[in-house]
């Protein structure tokens, strides 16, 4: 049988509250103790239950991760550094598939089940809603990829995108293009609506430029593929500016089935600049989401909050840039 805190305590000679405070962070031990209850538990094996001793501390250290884009392999990479940041600062990891979910209070109550100590909502397409049920309930919570706004609701960290959009379209109008369209995700994700947002705002500066958009259902290569073969039955634009990487790689796909080349014939842009996106084959020009550091600005931002709860709502934006590779025409 796996040895005890009392076996620990009986071989190092010590009470259990002082093998308890020794595994215990922040609490009064000193050295001499702290080595001996530590040579003890060593030789017996023994192992702290993080779940028996949140019954005493009311903190359990589990933080939920919640997502609904398990399908983009985007998130391979976001679960990875997040995991990985939790864990580095003593914290664990809980990860929620919310992918068909709808409504934010069953989330909450799920969560609460749990009993995590805070929440991340890693996602741009589920609403503001669910990010703030959990505030509303007081328990800690940041949005990661959230939609930005001035004056937020719940701790947001990520970047602009309807600044994301602009910058899309400054590249294109800089390149000569007179016919340019958006393929976006999901129309109602905000991370679409705020891109496109963006995007129009900017070419409408250039009047002689056209402009069309359309959506697919989901940010996955298929429904890329899919709405791209769609477009095909009519006029296409010269470039398409999708609203993330994996979309474009469907559409590079459906772009060959069409017998067009890119970007000879069709142009591509995409965002967020994914591993995949450098491969050779696909050689994807993208902008770059600094995914890392908006992942460990969010770990951070959570640890702080488990220590100071009722802090006040900030957002974190965090710049993108250009990534040049072989799926647009050359600047001008």
């Amino acid at each position: 049988m796996a040895a005890t805190l009392k076996d620990v305590a009986m071989k190092a000679g010590v009470s259990t509250s002082a093998v308890s405070r020794t595994f215990t962070d922040g609490a009064s031990v000193s050295d001499k103790m702290r080595r001996k209850v530590q040579k003890a538990a060593a030789e017996l094996g023994y192992s702290p239950n993080f779940l028996a001793r949140s019954l005493t501390t009311r903190r359990t250290k589990l933080i939920g991760l919640v997502s609904n884009n398990f399908h983009n392999p985007i998130f391979l990479e976001v679960f990875d550094l997040f995991t990985r940041g939790l864990q580095d600062r003593g914290l664990r990891p809980l990860l929620v598939n919310l992918s068909n979910e709808t409504d934010p209070e069953h989330s909450v109550q799920m969560l609460h089940q749990y009993s995590v100590d805070g929440v991340i909502v890693a996602s741009s397409t589920l609403p503001p809603a669910f990010s703030k049920a959990f505030r509303d309930k007081r328990i800690p919570v940041v949005n990661t990829f959230g939609r930005y706004s001035s004056s937020p609701e719940v701790h947001v960290v990520g970047i602009d995108n309807a600044e994301a959009g602009r910058m899309a379209a400054r590249e294109l109008i800089e390149r000569g293009y007179k016919h340019v369209a958006f393929l976006g995700g999901p129309e109602a994700a905000t991370s679409t609506q705020d891109r496109l947002k963006g995007f129009l705002e900017e070419l409408a500066k250039c009047p002689t430029v056209k402009v069309s958009h359309s959506f697919a259902e989901q940010y996955s290569f298929q429904a890329g593929r899919t709405e791209m073969l769609r477009l095909g039955q009519g006029e296409l634009a010269e470039v398409y500016f999708c609203g993330d990487d994996v979309l474009s790689i469907g559409v590079l796909s459906a772009i060959k089935d069409l017998g067009l080349r890119v970007p000879d014939d069709i142009g591509v842009i995409g965002f967020n600049d994914m591993e995949m996106s450098s491969w050779e084959n696909i050689a994807l020009t993208t902008i770059h989401q600094p995914i890392k550091q908006i992942i460990n600005s969010s770990v951070e931002l959570m640890a702080a909050m488990l220590d100071e709860p009722d802090r006040y709502p900030e957002a974190r934006l965090f710049p993108c840039q250009m990534v040049e590779r072989n799926t647009l025409r050359p600047r001008r």
